[in-house]
């Protein structure tokens, strides 16, 4: 699975969250606002396997040690059979004081009132140095509902052995464009050895975002919508077929297959077989791993030559605060903890992606394994340049990456031009959104 791709189950959600409204949560009706002079005790959360449950709590340990007037009881499923549960919590008026989500859940929990608006706590949870960029995926409607347990973004990964090897020039992220993609992607093309290819086809509903954020556009307006023309569309499947037809990416059938195999190590990066794949930043280890290459990150071509950098601080999950909670300051001061304090960094590292505090960065840089260094290294140079914040696509838009698959395979295939494709995808993901 992508790592964006949260496959939301939005019925459940918009069915569930009216019932949390009618039924106080966390153990009870609200509270005054103020901190509780006796002891308290949080439920706390996240998805993920044992290892994270063993990290998280040696953190929880830590903040229990130095607020040893809150207890804190963590709660952790796999990723499959989270949301199921946390919504069969919500019907049922027993939700956890603090809330881990992701993808579309936020917008959709927050919207219907289920989240705290955390500017109520503001003088507890400080937001200061987490940056506008990384808090915009917990902002809805102006109001702030999650803190980003830490980010990650997409951009270009690249083997500089290959380059080097075919006698290419990397590329400089700070000015490249997209006509310098094409051009570097076709040198390479000429002078890699037989079964290597310049990149992967790269068509997804991420880099499809990124090329119309960089246009103004993007895939979802603010209201809910379709927003990347026709236009856009058909512009990035002409270049994509370039690409295709100058062999700098694989045949059509080879690109079916590699979608099929989303595994870091099944990519043609992590193969060793392509000098270039978008991804996301925190999947860069893992590629380092599977290649055996000194791999890099780059930055997106066109990000300075169009009307708006297009890409974005993704937040890896967000911290949230139930809108009943007995204890909303005690849950704040928790998420302070987790983001904002380098000793819970230290012990968290990279767990929930790379911090989004500049300070707790430069605390568990050191700390890295060799592999883990170069998405933090990326992740501080992007923040400074990075675009506005990602609009969250509407309930229905889980679907927008299996339209875009099918699409694609059938532009790639000559089943379908670029201008019949565009104007299918435009309609399908309508369709799916309910616009």
């Amino acid at each position: 699975m992508r790592f964006t791709r949260f496959r939301t189950r939005g019925l459940a959600v918009v069915c569930l969250v009216g019932a949390m409204l009618a039924t106080a949560c966390g153990g009870g009706g609200s509270s005054s606002g103020g901190e509780s002079s006796g002891p308290v005790e949080l439920r706390f959360s996240w998805w993920g396997n044992n290892d994270r449950a063993a990290i998280t709590q040696k953190a929880l340990d830590a903040f229990q040690a130095a607020n040893p007037n809150i207890k804190v009881k963590g709660e952790f499923t796999d990723f499959n059979g989270y949301f199921d549960r946390l919504a069969t919590q919500v019907a049922g008026g027993d939700a956890p004081d603090v809330i881990t989500l992701g993808g579309a859940y936020p917008r959709e929990y927050g919207d219907r009132g289920a989240l705290l608006d955390l500017s109520t706590v503001g003088d507890v949870l400080k937001t200061d140095k987490l940056g506008e960029a990384a808090l915009g995926n917990g902002n809805f409607n102006n109001v702030q509902y999650g803190v980003p347990t830490g980010v990650n973004a997409i951009g270009l990964v690249i083997n500089p052995e290959l380059f080097e090897k075919a006698g290419v020039e990397l590329p400089d992220e700070d000015t490249w464009t997209w006509d310098d993609f094409k051009r570097i992607a076709k040198d390479l093309a000429k002078k890699l050895p037989k079964g290597s290819y310049a990149i992967n086809d790269p068509t997804r509903t991420d880099t499809l975002d990124l090329f119309a954020r960089q246009r103004g556009e993007g895939l979802y307006t603010p209201d809910g919508k379709v927003g990347i023309s026709e236009q856009t569309l058909v512009d990035w499947w002409k270049m994509t077929l370039e690409l295709r037809d100058a062999g700098a990416t694989p045949p059509a059938s080879m690109t079916a297959e590699l979608i099929t195999q989303p595994a870091p190590e099944q990519s043609l990066m992590g193969r060793g077989l392509s000098a270039m794949q978008f991804d996301w930043s925190n999947l860069l280890g893992q590629l380092r791993k599977a290649s055996g290459a000194d791999l890099r990150i780059i930055r997106a071509p066109g990000e300075s030559a169009g009307k708006q950098p297009g890409l974005w601080l993704q937040a890896s999950q967000l911290y949230t605060i139930n809108a009943r909670t007995e204890h909303p300051k005690e849950a704040a001061k928790l998420i302070d903890f987790l983001v904002n304090d380098p000793e819970a960094g230290k012990i968290i590292l990279n767990d929930r992606g790379v911090s989004a505090n500049s300070d707790v960065r430069a605390a568990v840089t050191p700390l890295l394994a060799k592999e883990d260094t170069g998405q933090v290294e990326y992740i501080d140079r992007l923040a400074p340049k990075a675009g506005p914040p990602l609009v969250i696509g509407p309930a229905g838009s889980a679907d927008a990456w299996r339209i875009s698959d099918r699409i694609n395979g059938e532009v790639l295939f000559d089943r379908m031009r670029p201008e019949q494709g565009a104007a299918e995808f435009v309609k399908q993901v309508g369709q799916a959104i309910q616009q």
